[in-house]
């Protein structure tokens, strides 16, 4: 399937409300013709047989995109950590590659950095630094992590980016302006991407 040094499953991250975007779900807006989701399908479906996404609406469209749809087992939208959780307890493989549904400029060779960097002697979460500034929606988490994330859920934390700093996360660095991590959180964002 891939020549990388672990194997992965790839949780796409769908499940929001969409609120600065007018409540449209976000993965299925039209970018360049066809739906933002497509354009990480395309980078993300070569790369494993076990590719998950996380959506709580239009199971059916995102369906074609994925292996699987996973919904949250908490209702009313309670943020991506709920998504995570489920991704790592339905992954079939030890490690989970974790993405935003907007971010279509992702590519090969960042996906390649996060894997280079996954420690299997002692396995440690890798999270994207743009800048100083963390996004934890581009990390790479061992499924040996989940019952952390499981407690520090039922303790009441909701910050991705806070569990994973507390396990020696890795860090995996970009510049301030890397293009690969726009995400699209607003139709004028989208309407900039286009014209990029």
């Amino acid at each position: 399937m891939n020549q990388n040094p672990i194997s992965f499953s790839v949780l796409l991250l769908a499940g929001g409300q969409g609120s600065r975007m007018g409540g449209k779900d976000k993965g299925l807006v039209p970018f360049r013709g066809r739906p933002l989701i497509a354009s990480l399908y395309d980078v993300v479906r070569p790369l494993t047989d076990d590719l998950l996404i996380s959506c709580n609406r239009n199971t059916q469209t995102y369906a074609a995109y994925c292996d699987r749809t996973l919904s949250d087992d908490v209702e009313g939208f309670p943020g991506p950590l709920a998504g995570i959780l489920k991704g790592l307890a339905e992954a079939r493989y030890d490690w989970l590659l974790l993405f935003p549904c907007d971010a279509p400029l992702l590519n090969q060779t960042l996906i390649d950095q996060m894997l280079t960097a996954a420690s299997t002697q002692t396995p440690r979460p890798a999270m994207v630094r743009q800048g100083q500034q963390w996004q934890p929606m581009f990390s790479l988490i061992p499924k040996a992590l989940l019952p952390e994330l499981q407690a520090a859920w039922q303790s009441g934390e909701r910050s991705l980016m806070t569990i994973l700093k507390q396990h020696d996360v890795i860090a995996i660095d970009c510049d301030e302006n890397d293009p690969r991590l726009q995400n699209v959180n607003t139709p004028q964002q989208l309407l900039n991407l286009h014209h990029d």
